[in-house]
This record gives C-alpha cells, sequence and structure tokens, in this order.
C-alpha cells in the first residue's frame, strides 16, 4: 500500500508500478504529479493499480458489473464540502486554521482536512480520476454531499445510475483494496436499516470553492501542471497551517504559480521533481515579494 502523504510517496509508488506490483494507492499525489509515467509504467509492467481513496473506489468498484467503457457517460465523485460548506462565501476568508479543521464527518490528518475546507481533495481527485479511469474532464462532475454515504457515482449513457454507499469509514476502501477480488467480513459500521436517513445533494459551487476550478484545468492539461499545482498547494496549506496566510489565499496562490511555471506536455519524472521544489519555493516567493 503506497499511503505516504504527498510528493514524497511518488518514487516509491512509481518504482512498485515499474516492478509490477499489484499497488494500492491511498497516495493520490502520485497520479497528480506523474499520472502518465504511474500509468504507462503499469501497463508496461502488468502492474495493478488499485485505488483506496473512498470515491475512486467507490468508481472502480461501479465498473467493476462488466460495463464497457463505451457504455459510460460520466462520473459523479461526491464531496462531503468540508467544515465551512454552510458559512457565507463573504465570510470564508476569515476562517480560521482551528475553523478549517473542524471536519463534522471525516478524522483526517490536518493537511488533508485543510484540503477539504478548500476542496483542493477534491481537485486532485478529479485529476486522479482522470489517470486511473482514463476519462476526458468532460467525463467528470463533482457534487457536495454533507452525509458522506454515498461515495462516488457512475452514470451510464442510457441514464442509469450506479452508486456504492456505506457508512463514512475509511476501513471498507481500504480493506477492499488489500482483499482484491475477494470481499471479507469488515470492521467498518454498518447501515441501520431500521432508522430513517436522507441523502442530500448539492451543486458544487466554483465560487465558493475556486480550487475545483484548477482541478478541471488540470486534469485537461496534464504534463507538468499537476507537479505545480501539488507543490504550490502543499506549501500554500502549510503558511495557512502557521497562520501566515488566508484560507482562501490558498487558490489564489496556486493560481497565481501555475500560471507562471514553463508548462511541457511530456515531462520526465527529473523535471517533475525539479518543477515541485520550483512551485514550492514560488509560493514563498510570491508571499514575500
Amino acid at each position: 500500500m503506497a499511503a505516504i502523504v504527498g510528493i514524497a510517496g511518488l518514487e516509491s509508488a512509481l518504482a512498485a508500478a515499474n516492478a509490477g506490483k499489484r499497488l494500492a494507492l491511498a497516495n493520490k499525489e502520485s497520479l497528480v504529479v506523474s499520472g502518465s509515467l504511474m500509468m504507462e509504467a503499469a501497463k508496461a509492467s502488468g502492474a495493478e493499480i488499485l485505488p483506496v481513496d473512498s470515491e475512486h473506489s467507490a468508481i472502480f468498484q461501479c465498473l467493476r458489473a462488466g460495463h464497457q467503457k463505451s457504455d459510460l457517460k460520466r462520473i459523479i465523485l461526491t464531496a462531503s464540502g468540508g467544515p465551512l460548506r454552510d458559512w457565507p462565501i463573504d465570510k470564508l476568508s476569515t476562517a480560521t486554521v482551528e475553523n478549517a479543521l473542524s471536519h463534522p464527518t471525516w478524522q483526517m490528518g490536518r493537511k488533508i482536512t485543510v484540503d477539504s475546507a478548500t476542496m483542493m481533495n477534491k481537485a486532485l481527485e478529479i485529476i486522479e480520476a482522470k489517470w486511473l479511469f482514463d476519462l476526458g474532464p468532460d467525463q467528470i462532475e463533482v457534487v457536495v454531499h454533507p452525509q458522506s454515504i454515498i461515495h462516488s457515482m457512475v452514470e451510464f449513457r442510457d441514464g442509469s445510475v450506479i452508486s456504492q454507499m456505506s457508512p463514512p469509514d475509511m476501513r471498507l476502501p481500504i480493506q477492499y483494496a488489500l482483499t482484491f477480488p475477494e470481499r471479507l467480513p469488515s470492521p467498518s459500521p454498518k447501515f441501520d436499516w431500521t432508522k430513517p436517513m436522507n441523502l442530500e445533494y448539492r451543486p458544487a459551487d466554483l465560487e465558493r470553492y475556486p480550487a475545483l476550478g484548477l482541478g478541471f484545468e488540470v486534469a485537461k492539461n496534464g504534463g507538468t501542471c499537476g507537479s505545480v499545482l501539488n507543490a504550490a498547494n502543499e506549501a500554500a496549506v502549510e503558511l495557512f497551517l502557521n497562520h501566515k496566510i488566508k484560507l482562501t489565499e490558498i487558490a489564489t496562490i496556486c493560481r497565481q504559480v501555475l500560471d507562471h511555471h514553463h508548462y511541457s506536455p511530456s515531462p520526465t519524472l527529473s523535471e517533475l521533481l525539479d518543477l515541485d521544489r520550483w512551485g514550492r519555493t514560488e509560493v514563498q516567493r510570491w508571499i514575500t515579494a
């Protein structure tokens, strides 16, 4: 299982793909930064890449039912909306670190929880989904689903929609990736069907979550964009956690750094790692300019 957080997990995940391993991938940055290299390595070596993110595990499970790729119209990634989903947009710039870390559903690390507050986590998942399932950006949508019960959906060209549902607990997608293709008894909680349950959907608001727009853009352009976006976000989140910038400045900084990098459509691993370092340095320069 590749579960090292951030760019630090890239080289070991790529080594596993090159070695033809079955790789349970929890490190989304590996595909965000080097999706082309990862998928080419897996194809050449025969490696299997099994998603561990609950959303991508859901899509993977929905597509396991023998459907042809030509049947697929689009996938719908669900998002909790994060701890600030009900805040007025004009108040988001006042959010404190403590506000951003108060996630209503998931217990996660600090960096990932901030990503949930900005929806950068979903932006990265858009890019990850593009590579995992060989999709165009126009085949990926995002909806806010506060209950985090439906983990994602697949819509087919006839209008049928299949979803994967479970109580929000990461033990289930982790176990599925580790035991695939078997399904074994799981310690994760089960539904109590004797109790009422409501499932709510909201459109994903790009004004509230500008990071989503960055995710779709990077998924479209590929190349070096993923490395730069990931690096800028990691550096900007660290600045926010250290009380040096506002939450709403994270996406703004990422936009600026992405716009000022030298784009290449087919970078090498060395180039991607160089751009990762450049992106972090550029964030610091942006702050002190």
